[in-house]
């Protein structure tokens, strides 16, 4: 597997076509005439242009799926890839039709392993909600059944890769991104020996197309939080930390969630290997384990496709001891935030200092502020976050005791209401005793909103069990923010006196 920095999906362009037959080639390596010919790329482009997907690794073409539109009644059961495709001239592309047919879908040997093909299949299912198509199709091969022809029939072998009983790289990747088999097909693609030139007509079903065309909402209205309530254990090594963090990033990534919020500190566990030393020097050798943590968790957001918040983590800068996080986007990109607001436990135990820079964060899913535990407790933050666009502010937080978390969860409810955003916290939970100065946790991560019609009338979206392990996935509605902002009961953000006081940064 490559390592890589930056992730992109966009639109297949003409220029794009030499990468693209280069990683077509290794793709596809003992298939004869793999690649697509130029003109036949220039065909698609000029028909369709908005159904040919590519995406890049650092820059680099390594995956690809193409897309043809037609009608329902044009396809029959039995056709072959060479019908299909109108002997690869593009001719059955119908705008006017209901089925999007994926006439290719692959992704660079060295570059697998990353769920990019699900990206892929992701963004044909948004582009086919988008353009209200009814379904995609498309005939996928079964390359390991030549295995076990002799043994079972293409049904039986169908059946038992559906059952996990067998494993088929393609059909099994198909049905996790829930297409289901329409009918086997036989001498579709002439030459697929590793197939025994059999293939399966798959199809997903766009549950909101409509007979009677109507606009779709192209932007992502909701996004999907998941907030991890992380318990305090002892951890053998940093390997032990990143098993237990991958499986809630893949518990929530499973449920399609856009963000994994982690909490303050959680990294703490592996402090009680220097539980002998003073608590100054404890924390400064745990900074030791902050730049592999931070480079784990950026191939975890591409791996899994997920925003993540990595709560916070102790960093020496410039030999300052530091609180600090990391939002590592899906896209490969990240940036580092700082507590700005250090308790005065973190000052006399620690040494810790605060940081100096207030801002926002760009997402695929709108723009967010991130700021940690104590900060919540001074509004100042939230609101100059608030008068830069932000619609969903994250809280990662380490309370030892009720009252404690009490401020937080309080102070967070009233960033809400005062900056018509969403908050989410998390906290973690449990007890550490080797560990001095982080012995013992109270938390309850939740989702917060404004009060109004539109939102729950206590304003808590949703919250954890207290005090117990476990995740919070909580879908948030964007349009319910833009509506409260222009038509709410009170209009807290545009009924502010600016003529007589301001907030600014320095």
């Amino acid at each position: 597997m490559e390592t890589i920095s930056k992730i992109e999906l966009r639109n297949l362009q003409i220029e794009d076509y030499l990468e693209l037959r280069a990683s077509m080639i290794e793709a596809y390596s003992g298939i004869e005439d793999a690649p697509w010919k130029e003109h036949e790329i220039k065909k698609l482009l000029s028909i369709f242009p908005q159904g040919q997907l590519v995406v890049l690794a650092d820059e680099k073409v390594v995956g690809c799926a193409l897309s043809l539109i037609i009608d329902d009644k044009d396809i029959d059961d039995n056709h072959t890839y060479e019908e299909i495709t109108g002997n690869y001239t593009f001719s059955t592309h119908n705008p006017s039709g209901d089925i999007m047919y994926g006439i290719d879908v692959f992704i660079h040997p060295k570059y697998r392993g990353l769920r990019l093909g699900r990206r892929l299949y992701d963004k044909r299912k948004e582009l086919a909600e988008q353009l209200n198509i009814k379904a995609i199709m498309f005939a996928g091969r079964i390359p390991n059944y030549s295995k076990y022809a002799e043994e079972i029939s293409p049904k039986q072998y169908i059946e038992k890769v559906r059952m996990k009983e067998l494993f088929d790289p393609v059909l099994a990747f198909q049905l996790s991104n829930d297409f289901h088999v329409k009918k086997i097909m036989k001498n579709y693609l002439e030459g697929d020996t590793h197939s025994l030139d059999y293939a399966v007509l798959m199809e997903w079903n766009n549950i909101y197309y409509d007979k009677s065309p109507k606009l779709i909402n192209s932007e992502k209205s909701i996004v999907r939080l998941g907030l991890i309530q992380w318990q305090m254990r002892p951890l053998k090594n940093l390997d032990a930390l990143f098993e237990q963090a991958e499986f809630f990033i893949d518990a929530v990534s499973g449920y399609g969630s856009d963000f994994a919020l982690f909490p303050e500190l959680f990294t703490a566990p592996l402090m009680a290997d220097y539980n002998h030393l003073n608590e100054a020097d404890a924390i400064r050798e745990l900074a030791k384990y902050t730049e592999p943590i931070y480079q784990k968790f950026q191939e975890f957001a591409i791996s899994y496709n997920i925003n993540i918040i990595t709560g916070s983590m102790p960093n020496i800068i410039d030999g300052n001891l530091y609180n600090c996080g990391f939002l590592c986007k899906r896209d490969g990109s990240s940036e580092m935030y700082t507590k700005i607001h250090i308790t005065p436990n973190e000052v006399a135990h620690w040494g810790m200092k605060g940081g100096d820079v207030i801002k926002t964060f760009d997402t695929d899913c709108g723009k967010i502020g991130i700021i940690i535990c104590y900060d919540v407790e001074f509004p100042e933050l939230s609101r100059l976050m608030a008068d830069e666009g932000m619609q969903i502010l994250f809280v990662p937080f380490l309370t030892d005791t009720q009252n404690g978390y009490t401020r937080v969860k309080s102070c967070a409810q009233a960033r809400a209401i005062e900056n018509e955003c969403y908050v989410a916290i998390a906290g973690c939970v449990g007890n550490l005793p080797r560990v001095n100065n982080m012995d013992i946790q109270y938390a309850q991560a939740a989702v917060l909103t404004p009060s109004d019609f539109a939102f729950p009338n206590n304003g808590i979206k949703a919250e954890a069990t207290p005090n117990t392990e476990m995740t919070l996935l909580v879908d948030v509605n964007i349009d319910l923010l833009k509506e409260l902002h222009e038509h709410g009961s009170v209009r807290i953000l545009k009924d502010r006196r600016t003529d007589l006081y301001e907030i600014k940064k320095k």
